[in-house]
């Protein structure tokens, strides 16, 4: 009789462990899913202001056309963006195009002036603080659901309850954020 309480006691400790580890594997994928809402939420967000920025910087500068066409394809390439690795290369691609946006912006003093321009950049800039607090908050729930998905013995059981690891949302030239800004006057 006693090695069947030892027995049933071994199989309520297991299961409990099995409904906890699966508990919270589940908690963290939500989040993990939540976050990764969030960011498409904010891309979708600067994707929809850039055709008016855009449209802005025209009106002043007719001859930037190439500078336009850039934008124009990388805002697509987000919109049509399916994962995290191609969301982040679409991501860099966008960051380009638009730091040559500004930088034609720049050529022209009375652009900069422009009220409609200043609020358009002032509102791209915030959705573009909400989209690293974004990919903060994702890469740190996969970086809590990879955890626990590797740590042992909860390995064992994720992978036999179907848990999968998630790729974080990085940025896709290390390099250049790596190297100091060089700065010539």
């Amino acid at each position: 009789m006693t090695v069947l309480y030892i027995i049933l006691g071994i199989v309520v400790v297991v299961g409990l462990f099995v409904w906890m580890t699966y508990n919270g594997l589940v908690t963290l994928k939500i989040r993990v899913d939540e976050a990764w809402s969030d960011i498409t939420v904010q891309l979708k967000r600067r994707a929809d202001l850039i055709p008016n920025l855009v449209n802005t910087v025209k009106g002043y500068a007719a001859h930037e056309k190439g500078v336009f066409e850039e934008v124009t394809k990388a805002r697509s390439a987000i919109m049509d963006a399916k994962g995290v690795k191609e969301t982040a290369e679409a991501e860099n691609q966008l960051e380009g195009a638009l730091k040559s946006l500004f930088a034609v912006a720049e050529s022209y003093p009375d652009l900069k002036a422009n009220q409609n321009f200043s609020e358009l950049q002032a509102e791209l800039v915030d959705t573009e603080d909400k989209i690293q607090a974004s990919r903060r908050f994702y890469n740190g729930g996969v970086r809590d659901l990879n955890t626990k998905i590797k740590l042992f013995p909860n390995n064992i059981f994720a992978n036999m309850l179907g848990f999968k690891e998630r790729e974080f949302f990085e940025v896709e030239d290390r390099e250049s954020i790596e190297k100091p800004v060089d700065v010539q006057f």
